[in-house]
């Protein structure tokens, strides 16, 4: 992964190599992969390609910088190779991983 440089928006990061980092609005993350750790609001986590509690209708994270955001969403990074160019491949490349293991 490219080392990631801050931008403007929590949402958003840029990496050195001037790639787009994580795209605002995508959710991918937070809908794709099943999470086992607990949620606020969804203490079970959450199963594969079921939409996080915690995404609001911008699809934005609503505990993003916060300590109630569970550790594996917080090392979850942008990867161009996992993300691709837009959402519909990164919800793609994310449901591929998650049948995968």
């Amino acid at each position: 992964m490219s080392e990631l440089i801050a931008s403007s928006s929590p949402h958003e990061a840029h990496t050195a190599t001037g790639e787009q980092g994580c795209r605002p609005g995508c959710g991918a993350c937070c809908i794709a992969p099943s999470i086992s750790s607990p949620i606020p609001g969804m203490p079970a986590g959450k199963p594969a390609g079921i939409r996080c509690v915690q995404l609001d209708n911008d699809n934005l994270c609503r505990l993003f910088g916060r300590p109630e955001r569970p550790a594996v969403c917080e090392r979850f990074d942008y990867d161009a190779d996992i993300c691709g160019s837009h959402r519909d491949q990164a919800l793609a490349n994310i449901d591929e991983l998650e049948r995968l293991t």
